[in-house]
This record gives structure tokens, C-alpha cells and sequence, in this order.
């Protein structure tokens, strides 16, 4: 069996390295500017993370070279570039039986399509899942055991795609046919990891992080189960999970960009100084655009958008959110939308 896992950012290279020996092929593809002599030569990169491929590992920048006979394609880009990517594979001539798996952590702007809606529009014909979870790159590739979701519509997808892609001891995989519920998990939780890494290094203690994570929770869901989602799904491995992990470690792009800014720092410098995207930035102005088409309050989102985009100080953002009509906790209506 072969797979192919396109994208050389941290994620991808992370499980390019984790399920190497769950298959008897493995390619790993990226732009050719993006592939290193160092990454070519010796299979090896310190940057974006720190990992050895094994020499079995092809790597390319040739698309259908890749992706030929291969079962499963892991994309693993930015969600600015899954639609490129996409249209990509249909021009390299991908198979209607070969299985596409996003591990982007996004919605794509200005339209505000989940993965899945953009891959549904560019590759109709292909079945589709989602991997999401508590995945921070750096602990998987020291071997530290983790969990994720599979989400996948089509259940039989769902269960091949967990067998293949579980690894013993190290990455346990749990299937779940809700595509949308686990997307959003996924996404959404980016802009509260911001928020998380705000509050840090404001020095505003673990009663505010607390604080923070409950009504953070309470956002995602309230968009989520407007969006169609099953609301369990938020209490999961791709929702609490994913948030409780991004919101607590400085390993967190999101997590570290919330920090900079709490120290009054600029957007342009702070992504100048960590070297990759983080896709909360984005995702917070998706969610300001979602909360008001859907009529959702989403305070917290809001202030991020205003802290990541405006000129508003860290101190203001935390008066503004403390100083708020008061109101009343909304966790029936939460499990009852």
C-alpha cells in the first residue's frame, strides 16, 4: 500500500515520519522552492521541526510522480493553498478510488468554505476525511503518544482509513462520520490558542486561562452547531482535545502569536519572527465574518480579530471583555441548539 502526503510544513513532515512504516510506499511532495537541499540530500530538516525521514521516504516536486497508485493523499498545506493543491491533483490525473485526507486547520476566505466544501467542489468524484486532533508536531515526532479523529461521511472510508493510519503505542485514531463537527473543532480552536497565548504574557493567571477556555469553548460550539455540526463532537478529541493542547503550549504557532501580541508586538514582525503560518491569524477574521452572518455573539473571537488586525492595546481588550453586559450563562441552549 502507498501513500502520499503532500506538504513539507511541520504537520506533514511530522506524519510523513509517524506512519512511514504503516505503508510499503511513502512520498512526501512540496513545491519545488519549498524542498531544501538539505530535505532532498539527506532527509533531514531542522526547520520548520526537527525530523529524520527514513530512506525509504521518496521526495518530489513532481505532483502525479507522487500521487501515482497511491490509496490515501494526505493534504497537508496551508488552507490557503488546499485549493490550489486540489486543482493541482486534477490536472496530475488523480484517481476516483484514491482517498484524500485534509489535515489543514482552517476556513478559506473570502468564501468561508471548510475544507471539505472546497475539496467537494474541486474534486467531486473523490472521497474525502478530515484528521484532526491534539497533534503538536514537535511531541509526535519525539514519539509521544497522541489521539485524533477521522472524520469521513462514508463509514467503510472511515474504518480503512483508521486501520491504516493508526499507529501502535504512538497515534490512536478514532472514527467519526461528523466531517463538519470535527473541521470546525479543528479551526476555530486556532483563535482562542491566540487569545490563550494573550493572556500569558499579560501575566493574567490561570483563573482568566480557565475563564478563557470555557467561553472560548462556548463560541466554537454556538458557530459549530449553526454550521450543522453534532455539538458532541465539540466535547471531543478535535474540539476539547485540540483547544486544551494548542492553549497551553508555547509549541502552538497560535499560542506564540498570542503571546507577541500580549507583549504589544506587531503582526508583520511577530509572523516575520516565527518563520510559518498560523492559521488562527486568518481564522479570526473568518469567524467575525461567520458570527455575523449567522447572528452569533463571539466576543473573544472578536477581540482577537481586533488585536491581530487593529491597533487596540492589550490592556483595552481585557477591559472590553471583563466590562461586557452582563449576561447569563447559555449552556442548555448550548446543548439543545
Amino acid at each position: 500500500m502507498k501513500l502520499a502526503v503532500l506538504g513539507a510544513g511541520s504537520w506533514g513532515l511530522g506524519l510523513t515520519w509517524l506512519l512511514t512504516d504503516n505503508f510499503d510506499e511513502i512520498t512526501l511532495w512540496s513545491r519545488e522552492q519549498d524542498l531544501s537541499d538539505e530535505l532532498l540530500n539527506t532527509k533531514s530538516v531542522k526547520f520548520p521541526v526537527e525530523v529524520q525521514l527514513k530512506d525509504k521516504v521518496h521526495i518530489t516536486s513532481n505532483l502525479e510522480e507522487s500521487i501515482k497508485n497511491a490509496e490515501i493523499i494526505i493534504i497537508a498545506v496551508t488552507t490557503s493553498a488546499v485549493r490550489p493543491v486540489c486543482r493541482q491533483l486534477k490536472q496530475a490525473n488523480i484517481g476516483k478510488n484514491q482517498v484524500l485526507v485534509n489535515v489543514s486547520k482552517g476556513l478559506e476566505l473570502p468564501g468561508l468554505l471548510r475544507m471539505s466544501e472546497v475539496a467537494a467542489e474541486e474534486l467531486p468524484y473523490n472521497r474525502y476525511a478530515v484528521l484532526s486532533g491534539p497533534t503538536l508536531a514537535v511531541e509526535v515526532l519525539k514519539g509521544l503518544p497522541t489521539a485524533a479523529s477521522i472524520a469521513c461521511e462514508d463509514l467503510d472510508t472511515a474504518d480503512f482509513l483508521q486501520t491504516n493510519l493508526n499507529v501502535s503505542d504512538k497515534f490512536r485514531i478514532y472514527s467519526n462520520p461528523d466531517v463538519i463537527g470535527v473541521e470546525l473543532g479543528g479551526s476555530l480552536k486556532n483563535v482562542i490558542a491566540i487569545a490563550s497565548g494573550f493572556i500569558e504574557a499579560m501575566g493574567l493567571g490561570d483563573n482568566t486561562r480557565g475563564t478563557l477556555l470555557a467561553r472560548g469553548l462556548a463560541e466554537i460550539a454556538r458557530i459549530s452547531a449553526a454550521m450543522g455540526a453534532n455539538p458532541s463532537t465539540i466535547y471531543g478529541l478535535s474540539g476539547v482535545g485540540d483547544l486544551f493542547a494548542t492553549c497551553s503550549s508555547p509549541l502552538s504557532r497560535n499560542y506564540r502569536v498570542g503571546y507577541m501580541l500580549g507583549q504589544g508586538k506587531k503582526l508583520d514582525d511577530i509572523l516575520r519572527e516565527i518563520g510559518t503560518v498560523a492559521e488562527g491569524v486568518k481564522t479570526s477574521k473568518a469567524v467575525l465574518e461567520l458570527s455575523k452572518r449567522l447572528g452569533i455573539d463571539t466576543p473573544i473571537s472578536a477581540a482577537i480579530y481586533e488585536a491581530v488586525y487593529t491597533d487596540i492595546t492589550p490592556e483595552e481588550i481585557v477591559s472590553r471583555l471583563m466590562n461586557r453586559k452582563l449576561k447569563s450563562e447559555d449552556l442548555y441552549r448550548l446543548q439543545n441548539t
